[in-house]
């Protein structure tokens, strides 16, 4: 078997491997796989987060098993792993020229492939101060939010039996329109996306200049006949000075080459290399200083530390700050949770906070039950909590709940309070005991002059837990009577309603 081909079968597993996993990260089909497990092994992710954190989270050691190949092989995770880059290398060759010349010409490499190692300094800068920012562009981010947001509830929609409750998330016309840039991208440039912005490519290539193993060309035997170039699929100009950063391993000019020059060797000679990626300092520069100034702007216009009343996060989230320092926007949590409350957000968390998971109770409500978020998030922004510990019972009994906010009532909408009509809905439904929701006997005179007699809602701020099932089954349309804001929520001690 040809190795190319041995390569082709490795990116079928794991582009399969991405979708199951994806398609188990729900709370009918999770049963304990490791659903977060190709994130984990993310090394940018690890090391970002290290870098936001000033620590490594216990599941991202995993990052190990690429990085420690990576310094002997190069960047074999681009070319034989990653998912995201397979299906663009699927979609370039379904769709692309067959022309021998103009494959040829589509990958050679270009000035603006540097463009990913100054995004790469931008996204290391913003996590020198704290702003974890690389779930915008890591490969595997992107591909597990698609999946979430965009694709498989789309498929949901059309085949109907993929999850017990249809999931619908806001901007999802968004995100995959992303995804489909992407794709669509590589029918002009090959892997455009992995060659121009990936930001784990550039990381990697960065660690690719210690590999131990590299494709060396025999100049005596190359006859420039550029063969070698039709499908290669970094750009990384095996047919002159190899650019190492570049280079995916995925050795098809191995076997286009039909002299024989070229070859995989332990430690060749570095003159026929290029070992370094071809970097303008200044604009690496300017790009970290970028990321710093988005940075800094995007914290302070998300006020970080000044509590949001729409900001509502999933039990077990740390305080925003930590909280933005670990999350890569993968939506994990999203897709686990069975009620569909958790949302992908664009504006609630301010610039930094774009894509992060969000409580948006019309859609759904924290299940009392469920603490899914926090068992399959990669990075701990989202703490995995016992039922004990989110309930607040046994061990936990002295701390209380878990809080992710207190709900009020806005009376000019509630039916009992507006317009004399009776409703119990919401303290029907209050999942607590004792109830946060408690009913009041008010006689009152109507505008016809009848008397009637009416139980008015009130909540109890002590025992509220901010689950939202009150704001989700509320009668009202629109605007429900009863909304959760996030005072009052565990996270944050500071936006505390009561004084104690």
């Amino acid at each position: 078997m040809r190795i190319t081909t041995t390569r082709v079968i490795c990116q079928v597993f794991f582009v399969a491997l991405s979708l199951f996993l994806a398609l188990a990260t729900q709370f009918e089909h999770l049963r304990g796989y490791p659903v977060s497990l190709l994130l984990q092994l993310d090394p940018l992710v690890a090391l970002a987060s290290a870098i936001t954190t000033h620590t490594v989270y216990r599941g991202l050691l995993w990052a190990l098993v690429v990085i420690l190949p990576v310094l002997v092989l190069g960047r074999f995770f681009c070319g034989w792993i990653c998912p995201l880059g397979a299906l663009q290398q699927f979609v370039a060759w379904a769709g692309g020229s067959r022309r021998l010349r103009e494959r040829i010409q589509a990958n050679q490499y270009r000035p603006l492939f540097a463009a990913k190692y100054y995004a790469l300094s931008a996204l290391a800068a913003a996590a020198l101060v704290g702003s974890l920012q690389i779930g915008l562009l890591d490969p595997l981010c992107v591909l597990f939010r698609s999946y979430t947001v965009a694709l498989l509830p789309l498929a949901d929609q059309v085949a109907g039996h993929l999850h017990v409750r249809p999931h619908v998330h806001q901007f999802a016309w968004l995100v995959g329109l992303l995804l489909f840039a992407i794709l669509s991208l590589s029918l002009v440039v090959p892997r455009w996306f992995c060659r121009v912005l990936c930001p784990l490519g550039a990381a990697l290539g960065l660690l690719a200049r210690f590999s131990l193993w590299r494709i060396h060309r025999d100049p005596g035997r190359c006859v420039d006949c550029h063969l070698c170039l039709a499908n290669c699929q970094g750009a990384a100009d095996p047919q002159a000075r190899l650019r190492k950063a570049e280079c995916m391993l995925c050795l098809e000019c191995l076997e286009r080459c039909p002299h024989g020059a070229l070859r995989l060797a332990f430690l060749p000679d570095l003159d026929g290399q290029i070992t370094y990626p071809q970097v303008r300092a200044r604009r690496a520069a300017l790009a970290a200083l970028a990321g710093l100034l988005v940075a800094g702007w995007s914290r302070r216009s998300g006020r970080v530390n000044d509590p949001q009343p729409e900001l509502l996060r999933p039990p077990g989230a740390l305080a925003e700050d930590a909280f933005l320092a670990r999350c890569i926007k993968c939506e994990q949590c999203v897709r686990v949770c069975p009620t569909n409350v958790l949302q992908p957000a664009l504006g609630e968390g301010g610039i930094e906070g774009l894509w992060t998971p969000v409580l948006k109770m019309r859609r759904g409500y924290c299940e009392l039950n469920c603490t899914l978020c926090g068992q399959v998030c990669p990075t701990g922004a989202i703490q995995p909590l016992s039922l004990s510990q989110k309930l607040g019972v046994g061990e936990f009994a002295g701390r209380g709940p878990i809080r992710t906010g207190t709900a009020f009532y806005d009376r000019g909408r509630c039916l009992p309070w507006a317009m004399d009509t009776p409703c119990v809905v919401c303290e029907e439904v209050c999942p607590v005991s004792p109830k946060a929701i408690f009913t009041r006997r008010e006689q009152i005179v109507t505008r016809q002059g009848e008397t009637v007699m009416l139980q008015r809602p009130y909540v109890d701020p002590d025992k509220c837990i901010g689950c939202g099932i009150c704001e989700h089954e509320c009668p009202v349309k629109d605007r429900a009577a009863i909304r959760v804001t996030a005072i009052g929520e565990t996270r944050f001690a500071d936006n505390s309603l009561l004084l104690r």
